[in-house]
């Protein structure tokens, strides 16, 4: 069979040991003979590297490609494991972080070009052929760790649902997502420009309050501030009418334009987010390591993939698996009770408090040496409405496995000067629901990501689809820009880098559910991101 895709080149690679640039598999599968030039490239990368670069591809191609024979070609295009669906892993999103959806780690080239038997095919425990081999000694070093939790309010919640909370929660987010904007426009209360002459120059930062089309085509935005609100007007023929469609209610932005004659409205002419900055710079551990990514495991469930646990759970004690010193789980640890209708004919585990003990049971299965930092999310027995505290007493003592830091959702995770804001992700159907598929799909979750860090905020719009608790405090807006975003819900895998920052969405360990056959969500099961906190590079391991 031809390497006729990405997804396939990928996985031929990964089973020799490499990792690779888009670029350079790009340039593969657009060779008259991808085996060819794949093997040619394998053939003559020096030995040290462990990355198939688009230069090495390009040196290949520059000094000519051995033709091959026809059983040549049918050597080099081997049959595909038909335990390795390739149409389940997404392409690269995006050219920043190489990526690997086989077995194998960035860090451990083999030579021989053979799957160690660990880890061969699957991957998963049930099947035969790949049955994990005798475990090795990780050899990790405790000293050389540091991780800081910020952001967890558990224990610190003063909602009462009062008049009084609502109007605090907004005056925090305008106050502090409004300072980041404030100096990059001539910023005036919506009571000052209601005063001001017809044909002045005005700006504002405000919430977005209504978003409303004309019947001419154009787009009536009111913002809202402490003082009140004022409508702006953008144009469907400016540059920028097309953002309008991004917009959410509830979120900050601010505007700049000029005030009509009788000054009842203002003509927009830019607008602005909070935004990442597009020169951040992210932080990066300072010696080799790793974390893996993960989240919805829904234990509890009849379509809860125990084999893939368990494979995953027997990788992390291989000597490809050594560097990974933490895992951090984004939510959704057991399938809970009364989520959805009819669900307690699918689940396997019918006791709330009996999921989280199998729970446990899994989480023994990982070595003791990892540093575990978890999350809750909508499945799990904590209030739906966000933030969501972190886990009562009661579930903190049966999680006990390993000694995990349960935090709050969200929270940021702080792991050898990278810091990690996870956060479970319920928001992202809202946002996949109101913006064009262009922009946010479930396909491509890590887009629906940006839009969140386009606006500092992992929950931008109140009263939608997702439950938000008011407190004095937002705890939801993104203060610092983080270098990773990590989040889950969705339970399709996607991640790529927007303005450097690295959003990963981890997939699931749930097969489809007769629930997400009605609702047509196909899963991404089974995969465990796996990222380098030195270079901030993606391996994505699969187990099912």
């Amino acid at each position: 069979m031809p390497l006729e895709g990405p997804a396939r080149i990928v996985s031929e690679l990964t089973s020799r040991g490499y990792n690779a640039e888009r670029e350079a598999v790009t340039h593969i599968a657009a060779a008259d003979h991808p085996a060819a030039v794949l093997e040619q490239v394998v053939e003559e990368m020096p030995d040290d590297a462990l990355v198939v670069r688009t230069d090495h591809v390009e040196a290949v191609l520059a000094a000519g490609v051995r033709q091959p024979t026809s059983a040549q070609d049918s050597a080099s295009d081997p049959e595909p494991d038909p335990d390795f669906d390739t149409d389940s892993v997404p392409d690269t999103p995006g050219a920043d972080p190489s990526v690997s959806t086989g077995e194998r780690s960035a860090d451990q080239h083999d030579p021989t070009g053979s799957v160690p038997a660990e880890t061969g095919g699957s991957g998963s425990a049930a099947d035969t052929d790949s049955k994990p081999s005798a475990r090795v000694e990780r050899d990790t070093d405790p000293s050389l760790r540091s991780l800081e939790i910020d952001g967890d309010m558990t224990g610190d919640s003063t909602g009462t649902g009062e008049y009084d909370d609502f109007v605090a929660v907004f005056r925090d987010r305008l106050e502090r997502l409004g300072g980041k904007l404030r100096g990059r426009v001539n910023h005036r209360p919506a009571t000052a420009i209601q005063s001001m002459p017809g044909g002045s120059e005005a700006g504002m930062v405000g919430l977005v309050n209504d978003i409303r089309s004309t019947a001419s085509g154009h787009w009536l935005i009111e913002l809202e501030d402490a003082t009140g609100t004022f409508p702006w007007l953008v144009m469907k023929d400016r540059e920028f009418a097309d953002m309008v469609d991004q917009l959410l209610c509830d979120e900050v932005l601010a505007m700049e334009g000029t005030l009509s004659d009788d000054a009842g409205i203002a003509f927009v002419d830019s607008m602005y987010f909070p935004d990442v900055p597009r020169t951040h710079e992210p932080s990066t551990a300072d010696r080799h390591v790793q974390a893996a990514l993960i989240s919805d495991v829904h234990v509890g469930s009849q379509e809860f993939m125990a084999d893939a646990w368990d494979a995953f759970a027997d990788w992390l004690y291989t000597e490809q698996a050594q560097h990974v010193e933490y895992l951090l789980i984004a939510g959704d640890m057991v399938e809970g009770v009364g989520v959805y209708p009819n669900q307690d004919e699918e689940l396997d585990v019918v006791d709330i408090y009996e999921q989280y003990e199998v729970f446990n049971d899994r989480l023994k299965q990982v070595p003791g040496d990892l540093d575990i930092v978890m999350i809750p999310g909508n499945h799990d027995a904590v209030r739906l409405a966000e933030p969501q505290p972190g886990f009562d007493d009661r579930l903190r003592d049966i999680m006990s496995a390993h000694d995990p830091q349960i935090v709050s959702n969200p929270s940021t995770v702080t792991v050898e000067g990278v810091s990690i804001l996870m956060y479970h992700g319920v928001s992202l159907d809202e946002v996949i629901a109101e913006l064009p598929e262009e922009k946010a799909s479930y396909d491509e979750p890590h887009k629906a990501m940006y839009q969140l860090l386009k606006k500092r905020h992992v929950a931008p719009q109140f009263g939608g689809h997702t439950r938000l608790a008011p407190e004095e405090e937002d705890f939801l807006v993104m203060d610092e820009v983080p270098d990773i975003f990590h989040t889950g819900h969705v339970h399709k895998l996607g991640f790529g880098k927007y303005h450097n920052v690295l959003a990963i969405n981890s997939g699931c360990w749930q097969a489809q559910t007769d629930f997400q056959k009605s609702v047509n969500i196909n899963p991404d099961s089974g995969f465990a991101p796996i990222v380098d906190l030195d270079t901030l590079d993606v391996t994505v391991q699969k187990f099912s």
